[in-house]
């Protein structure tokens, strides 16, 4: 018989950091939502054995003022959407992944179970169907990838961020979709723009406006070289702040050692983001899904030079189009993405008016909506809190 006042809670997924900090943020508004009341609550997360998953996570355990008590890791194999015998080496890592989740989720016992998607989530979810556990996937691009089809055949319900996202759904699984938006975390809904001015060290009395150039953590090599081919023209009419990524910093001392008054070079900007993102009036950015929730959340436009090519399923540029669709950014993808085109795309932000225009269509898309407290709400509902 279940211990009163007594709940327990499951999130499951990895493999990089959009997996991992949208999941966290769900865990940190479960946990505020339940703060002033007499309720004993564990939040478990079930991650790859290997890479940053447990790293990331850690950040977040309770001990250093976090939301999850505990991490365990599994085994995690990925199915390609190709002929490969990698793909056979990786069925014997799922099953592995299977059989401990499913161990894990014996141990622990959840209320739910909440998927964030990646390969690392589909054994619990396999699990958490087998011993009778309810759980939720959530898809935040456009398009849905394998590992959230897989999950949605026996998921309670599939959280999307898109109503458009539903139709890439057969009918039966259409009734289960949720149009959510994707989670993003709290303090993003709050102004720290001046914050982030003080941190870049941006005058009050600046009239230049900020271009916020962000290639995700480990940066991106594309968009590092475009923008350095292009950065004295830049230079003269915006404040360039760049997020290079750590192993483009290591590489090219000379760019990290030539920032001045309107080029600012950072290898990784980690706990001052939320404010950089808030004091910048233009966002060059790849099209991961998170970093454009976050963006349009903070109201934002955007030139975005989507990720393509054999290595991708082409998430990125689905995510991309759709945001352009809706006016809120500009698209260089594939042989688009040129130093002529992408500075001609830039210059034209120097032009209030237009900033201001996209800067409204960016807001529009998520208007007073918080993606993460209605999405932690019916994980809260399913757990009986």
């Amino acid at each position: 018989m279940k211990e009163k006042n007594k709940f327990v809670i499951a999130i499951t997924g990895g493999g990089t950091g959009g997996h991992i900090y949208p999941g966290i943020a769900v865990a940190d508004e479960i946990r505020n939502l339940t703060k002033d009341n007499n309720i004993d609550l564990k939040i478990y997360w079930i991650g790859s054995s290997k890479g940053m998953d447990k790293t990331l996570v850690e950040k977040s355990f309770v001990s250093a003022g976090g939301s999850i008590d505990a991490f365990y890791g599994i085994p995690c194999g990925k199915l390609r959407r190709y002929i490969s015998f990698q793909n056979f080496i990786d069925l014997f890592k799922i099953l592995a992944g299977f059989v401990k989740a499913f161990f894990i989720l014996a141990k622990i016992k959840p209320d739910v179970l909440f998927s964030k998607g990646g390969f690392v989530s589909v054994p619990p979810c396999m699990a958490a169907s087998v011993l009778n556990i309810p759980f939720f996937t959530h898809e935040c691009d456009f398009t849905p990838g394998l590992a959230t089809r897989i999950n949605s055949r026996r998921a309670k319900n599939i959280f999307v961020s898109y109503e458009d996202t539903k139709k890439y759904f057969s009918e039966d699984k259409k009734a289960k979709c949720l149009v959510t938006g994707n989670p993003v975390r709290p303090v993003f809904y709050s102004d720290h723009s001046a914050e982030g001015k003080k941190f870049l060290g941006i005058p009050e009395d600046n009239k230049k406006p900020v271009l916020l150039v962000i290639g995700g953590s480990l940066g991106a090599l594309q968009i590092n070289n475009l923008v350095l081919d292009c950065l004295e023209d830049l230079k003269k009419n915006f404040i360039v702040v760049h997020q290079t990524g750590k192993s483009f910093a290591e590489e090219h001392p000379e760019v990290m050692n030539g920032g001045d008054q309107n080029y600012k070079p950072y290898a990784f900007i980690y706990g001052e983001m939320v404010s950089v993102i808030q004091a910048a009036e233009v966002v060059l950015s790849r099209a991961g899904a998170n970093s454009l929730s976050e963006c349009a959340v903070c109201a934002k436009p955007m030139v975005l030079i989507p990720l393509c090519g054999s290595g991708t399923r082409g998430d990125q540029v689905d995510n991309a189009r759709y945001f352009e669709s809706k006016g809120a950014a500009v698209v260089l993808a594939g042989n688009d993405a040129t130093k002529e085109k992408l500075l001609s795309s830039i210059m034209k932000f120097t032009d209030e008016n237009r900033r201001k225009h996209m800067s409204e269509k960016c807001a529009e898309l998520y208007g007073d909506k918080k993606p993460v407290n209605v999405i932690a709400k019916k994980i809260m509902e399913e757990a009986g809190l």
